[in-house]
């Protein structure tokens, strides 16, 4: 569990609502149900229109690791491409079939079975590298459909200020329903520049740095699995992974 997404989507919701209490003003002025569905539907048509079903269903996956981050280990992964390297020195490339066998990751199992069935360096490199731009490209895709919520959102906030106002317009003569038309027109507004800025645009800013990460991890295994298939020495290896660390 991220705990610095909860925290900060509490903090910031707890300032405005409190701001707005303490400047006068009631909670129950910012809830109309007529302004989120505005601004919510609008945004999501929105998004809908320019998004691929691939890259939409991707976003829906992995819009949880803004709460529940997956595991990014560069030093365990350090140490097992070592030792998958002392191994295949002490027994061969083909003693590597079982840590494939039982290997989680589907990306490091997709290289260490390519060592056992006896590839060449340079076509492991070119098929691995070419596995890590196709998995990144997807991700960034998913993550900037957020991004794009977030730009959209605003604007269809302002949408919903200008059907509120219209509203009021129409009804100058009915004092009673002036009211709510001038609270959707100006409640529109917040929940667009609010969900933005709060939610949609900071989302995404976190998934592609989870995903940026991830394609280090995966570029520390495509070196590792290269080098063992050059028959490097493990310590030399292990030097040579370490100056990832550096890169998160």
């Amino acid at each position: 569990m991220d705990i610095l997404s909860i925290v900060g989507i509490i903090i910031a919701l707890v300032a405005i609502l409190s701001g707005s209490v303490m400047d006068g003003g009631s909670l129950g002025q910012l809830f109309q149900l007529t302004a989120f569905i505005i601004v919510v539907g609008g945004t999501v048509g929105a998004v809908l229109l320019q998004t691929s079903i691939p890259v939409f269903w991707r976003a829906m996956v992995i819009v949880r690791w803004v709460f529940v981050t997956p595991q990014v280990d560069l030093l365990g992964t350090i140490d097992k491409i070592v030792q998958w390297s002392q191994l295949s020195r002490r027994e061969g490339l083909l003693a590597l079939e079982d840590a494939s066998e039982n290997e989680q990751d589907l990306f490091s199992r997709k290289g260490l079975q390519m060592l056992v069935d006896g590839n060449e360096p340079d076509t492991i490199r070119d098929v691995m590298e070419t596995e890590i731009q196709m998995i990144e490209q997807h991700d960034m895709q998913a993550a900037k459909m957020f991004e794009a919520m977030g730009g959209y959102s605003p604007t269809i906030g302002i949408l919903g200020a200008v059907l509120g106002l219209i509203h009021v317009m129409n009804n100058l003569a009915d004092p009673e329903k002036l009211g709510s038309g001038i609270a959707t027109a100006f409640v529109a507004t917040i929940y667009g520049v609010g969900l933005a800025n709060l939610l949609f645009l900071p989302a995404a800013g976190k998934l592609k740095a989870i995903v940026k990460q991830q394609s280090i991890q995966y570029e520390m295994m495509l070196e590792g699995v290269v080098s063992i298939a050059e028959g490097e020495n493990p310590r030399s290896l292990q030097a040579k992974l370490q100056s990832y660390l550096g890169r998160v």
